[in-house]
């Protein structure tokens, strides 16, 4: 069994994947090709804003979109303690500083009762992550940033073709960022990222930051980057794009297999009732986190922790913030696990996987009892 099954969705689109590259290959425009323009068009429209910008990774996209915001250093930006480190890493690269707090224990997103406490006078942006694939509660987020003047930039690495009260990730604040990493729900065969906003002076001031800070040729108005995404990969990401609604729902069914599964064994996924998951990752919440994953390893059915510790403990910012107690953070790092979970696996693969996983908990359980 794989994590995730890029091969079998390869051959649902195989056709349209290699007639796409083939017209990149005939035309020669690899950087900022036709495929490029076409891509962003059909992404702002798939969610509903006025500008998609592509870029070479999602990590760039959350670089460029301070950038765009003038956020530098000395600056502060308010993140979660428990996501991946790109997030935080992102705000330390152009020289300010993550304020990392607290998680809501059900969502495992960013608190929003946390925010208010962690704002000083060099607080500039919030950072929420939509972790997993459910959005974070951006009413409330937007609302304290509104008070605040602060600008509010989701990381939506992992959530794109999610909703919160019915409107798509990356349309829920200033900027929207998201990833097309290969395991992401929608996904290159590289590195691949894009920024969405409906300001239009934010979006300029991106797509010239993607190349260099110029503003045309050989005309350069600010320091920028090498952020382009491949006309190679916009073209992949157009043939998937066919298909994204479709796989997007087959998570959610293949989510619920496991969720009915496993929901009087482990802490399943909490759903708000105003969201709509992209299941870019399914992760449980158990005790017997490690027993567990040496179990259904020793079944060959692999498994991930996203992730093993909450972004102030990282060695890259312990110095500075290991005393900093963000519980909730620890805890669900301590114990969450990550199962396989796609559009392509088969019910029969995931009950499988759910069998392994109660045929340990009630051994374990058993043998508890007897102890006791």
């Amino acid at each position: 069994m794989k994590f995730i099954n890029l091969d079998q969705q390869y051959r649902k689109i195989e056709k349209t994947v290699k007639a796409n590259i083939d017209k990149v290959l005939e035309h020669g425009q690899f950087i900022l090709g036709p495929e490029v323009q076409l891509l962003e068009q059909k992404l702002a429209d798939h969610i509903g804003v006025k500008h998609c910008i592509t870029v070479a990774n999602g990590s760039d996209a959350l670089l460029v979109s301070m950038l765009a915001l003038d956020i530098k250093a000395g600056d502060e930006v308010i993140v979660p303690a428990f996501t991946f480190i790109a997030t935080a890493e992102m705000v330390s690269l152009i020289g300010a500083k993550p304020i990392f707090i607290d998680i809501d224990p059900e969502t495992y997103n960013l608190d929003p009762e946390k925010i208010e406490a962690a704002i000083t006078a060099k607080t500039k942006a919030i950072m929420p992550v939509s972790l997993y694939g459910q959005c974070a509660d951006f009413d409330a987020i937007n609302t304290i940033a509104q008070q605040y003047n602060l600008a509010v930039i989701e990381d939506g690495a992992q959530s794109f073709g999610a909703t919160y009260k019915g409107k798509p990730s990356c349309n829920l604040s200033l900027i929207g960022c998201t990833s097309f990493f290969p395991t992401k729900p929608l996904a290159c065969y590289g590195d691949g990222g894009a920024c969405f906003t409906n300001d239009d002076d934010i979006a300029e001031k991106i797509r010239e930051l993607r190349v260099h800070g110029q503003a045309r040729r050989y005309h350069h108005t600010s320091i920028g980057i090498n952020s382009r995404l491949d006309t190679i990969q916009a073209a992949v990401l157009l043939a998937k794009l066919e298909i994204f609604t479709q796989e997007i729902e087959r998570r959610r069914e293949n989510a619920e297999i496991y969720n009915q599964r496993l929901k009087d064994y482990v802490k399943v996924p909490k759903i708000r009732n105003y969201n709509e998951s992209a299941f870019a990752i399914y992760t449980i919440e158990t005790k017997q986190r490690d027993r567990l994953q040496k179990t259904l390893h020793e079944r060959g059915i692999p498994t991930a922790v996203h992730y093993p510790l909450p972004l102030n403990l990282q060695p890259a910012f312990a110095e500075n913030h290991q005393s900093l107690q963000v519980p909730t953070a620890q805890y669900v790092a301590e114990h969450v696990l990550s199962l396989p979970l796609d559009p392509y696996f088969t019910a029969a693969e995931l009950h499988q996987v759910a069998d392994a996983i109660i045929e340990h908990l009630s051994i374990h359980a058993s043998r508890h009892s007897v102890v006791a």
